[in-house]
């Protein structure tokens, strides 16, 4: 390997911003993914879009493939650099570059967590409401076009986004788009950019829509007797007008696990779990008229809370679940997800049980049934090859049924490298005109390459 362009690197962001050292590297040869890692040949860690658009230039003279590196907490390989090169961290770019209150907007640098941001503006009575659960980075949400818990009030990330700054393949930095709530001005640029995986420029600054923190909040739970039912009562609660800020359904071998994982003894049976937000009247109001609903549709083990701590405990079973997963000794977990219309949502979710049951594996489903979008995490044993391809034709079938079903193969976490070869089979002719966007800002194939197209 010639080493003339990592020398280029650090004479031009400096030593403190350039790193071959082989911690850092295993670090950024993996994501939260089931994929192999691979390392890069160096991590760069910036302070700002100028050292950003530097990186670029040095990278697009050498032809050496960059890949956007944030919390790592992907979960389909979209942060491993499969080609080497450089990873690019942006945990150094972490502040609030813009906050306007009066125009509830913020514009931030892709490193801060929504966690971080949030604790920033809270205190002004405004809110970032998108929640993929783990502690993503801001960027790295945009990248993915994330969205989570809150997704069936507040969308993805693309319904978030008024303006971004990127850096292009040549070092060109643009905006796509303003500070305005709106434009009919020029090409939707804010929804290509968001949700590209870094294949298109490097996002180095993002600014958001922001919401009024909810006056009131109330949580509550209650179980059915199958999957189907909990995916029919959702859908009830969306036709009745409820808004609803979060509704989840996890399936009774997703609780078993979490009583196991954190010795609790929740309901082993399929849920679903809500939260109502809005003013005080209104909350309680739309959390009776949903109790009604639910015990009309034969729910059972209905429970309400209003308390921050009373509603933590209500929700814990669904926020523990990926850890209880996760954390069983010896194994590995793959996870996945699909979107599908939420006529089809019912059978889509009893599909995923029975293909888990047939496999002889540990799995659970679970998901954002406001919005159509669940999730599966699959457990086996590394050691085992047969059940990793169990697991990998578990996530094959499903795919393949959400999209004969008008959805898609992924509804928030991404293509990465795992959901490739399914962009031919759910766009059509619109993957070649997505692959001609990719070569006319990127020719040389060097932002991510290996992500979302060979």
């Amino acid at each position: 390997m010639d080493p003339q362009w990592i020398n280029e690197l650090i004479e031009e962001i400096g030593t403190d911003g350039v790193t071959i050292n082989e911690t850092a590297l295993l670090q950024h040869s993996q994501d939260e993914s089931h994929h192999p890692g691979v390392s890069p040949d160096v991590v760069a860690s910036p302070k700002n879009t100028e050292q950003v658009a530097t990186i670029l230039r040095t990278a697009s003279r050498y032809g050496i493939p960059v890949t956007p590196y944030g919390a790592g907490s992907g979960l389909d390989g979209g942060a491993i650099p499969l080609h080497n090169g450089i990873s690019l961290d942006f945990t150094r770019m972490d502040r609030i570059l813009h906050f306007s209150p009066e125009d509830m907007s913020v514009t931030v640098q892709p490193g801060i967590t929504r966690l971080a941001l949030n604790k920033q503006i809270n205190s002004h009575g405004l809110h970032f409401p998108i929640d993929p659960g783990a502690d993503a980075s801001i960027g790295g949400m945009t990248a993915t076009n994330a969205s989570g818990t809150t997704a069936v009030r507040y969308g993805s990330m693309r319904d978030q986004v008024l303006d971004l700054e990127v850096v292009l393949a040549d070092g060109r930095v643009i905006h796509t788009g303003s500070r305005a709530k709106k434009s009919s001005s020029g090409y939707h640029l804010n929804g290509l950019f968001t949700g590209s995986e870094g294949t298109l420029g490097i996002i180095t600054g993002i600014t958001l829509k922001l919401h009024g923190t909810p006056e009131h909040l109330i949580a509550a739970r209650c179980t059915f007797p199958s999957p189907k039912a909990c995916a029919e009562a959702a859908h009830l609660i969306l036709m009745s007008g409820i808004p609803v800020q979060r509704i989840e359904l996890v399936d009774s071998e997703s609780i078993r696990q979490v009583n196991a994982y954190g010795q609790y003894a929740f309901p082993e049976e399929h849920s679903l779990f809500f939260e109502f937000a809005g003013t005080k009247g209104g909350v309680e109001e739309e959390a009776s008229l949903a109790e009604e609903l639910m015990k009309d549709a034969g729910c059972s083990h209905w429970e309400r809370a209003a308390g921050s701590k009373e509603r933590s405990e209500i929700w814990r079973a669904r926020h523990e679940l990926s850890y209880a997963f996760s954390h069983i000794p010896g194994k590995k977990m793959l996870g996945s997800d699909v979107c599908v219309p939420l006529s089809h949502l019912a059978d889509l979710v009893v599909h995923a049980r029975t293909l888990i049951e047939g496999s002889g594996l540990l799995g659970g489903v679970f998901g954002h049934v406001g919005d159509g979008n669940f999730h599966t995490s699959i457990v086996y044993d590394p050691k085992k090859p047969h059940e990793r391809e169990k697991a990998l034709h578990i996530n094959e079938e499903l795919v393949l049924k959400a999209l004969q079903s008008g959805g898609t193969c992924t509804g928030e976490h991404g293509v990465g490298i795992g959901k490739k070869k399914y962009q031919v089979q759910e766009h059509g002719e619109a993957a070649a005109v997505m692959a001609s966007f990719k070569h006319l800002l990127d020719p040389e194939g060097i932002l991510n390459p290996g992500k979302i197209f060979d």
